[in-house]
C-alpha cells in the first residue's frame, strides 16, 4: 500500500516532517501548531487555536476529507488554565457533535515557548 506525504506550506518553517501521511483510508495530521499564514505565532490563546484549526482544515482539504473525518483527536497545551477556553472553542470548531474521540494533555513546554497549543490528529478517508 503506498504511503502517501503532505507538505508544510511553503511560509511555514516546519522540522523534518511531513504536515499529514495518508496509508490506506487513514490520514495522520501531524502535531500543527498556531503559526499563521505569514509563518508567525500570536501571542494568544484563541489567536493561536483559530490558526491550528486553518491548518488542520487545510491538511484534511488537500487529503479530500473535512472535519467531520476526524477520528482522533489529541491536544497538546502549555498552560492548564487555557483547558476551558480550549473546550468552548474545540466545541465550535470541531462540531457539530458528534466528536471525534480525544486525548488532551498539560505539557511542560513545546518546541517553541510561544507555542501555547498543538494538536495531532487522525482521519478516516474512507467513503
Amino acid at each position: 500500500m503506498p504511503i502517501q506525504h503532505f507538505a508544510p506550506p511553503p511560509h511555514v518553517k516546519a522540522p523534518p516532517l511531513s504536515f499529514a501521511t495518508r496509508v490506506g483510508d487513514l490520514l495522520f495530521v501531524s502535531g500543527i501548531p498556531g503559526f499563521d499564514v505569514s509563518g508567525a505565532l500570536p501571542d494568544g490563546f484563541e489567536a493561536q487555536f483559530a490558526n491550528v484549526v486553518v491548518n488542520i482544515k487545510r491538511v484534511l482539504g488537500e487529503a479530500g476529507a473535512g472535519m467531520h473525518d476526524l477520528v482522533k483527536v489529541n491536544v497538546l497545551l502549555t498552560r492548564a488554565s487555557d483547558v476551558a477556553a480550549m473546550n468552548a472553542l474545540y466545541a465550535g470548531a470541531f462540531g457539530p457533535p458528534p466528536y471525534p474521540a480525544r486525548t488532551t494533555c498539560v505539557v511542560q513546554a513545546l518546541p517553541d515557548p510561544k507555542m501555547l497549543i498543538e494538536i495531532e490528529a487522525v482521519a478516516s478517508l474512507a467513503k
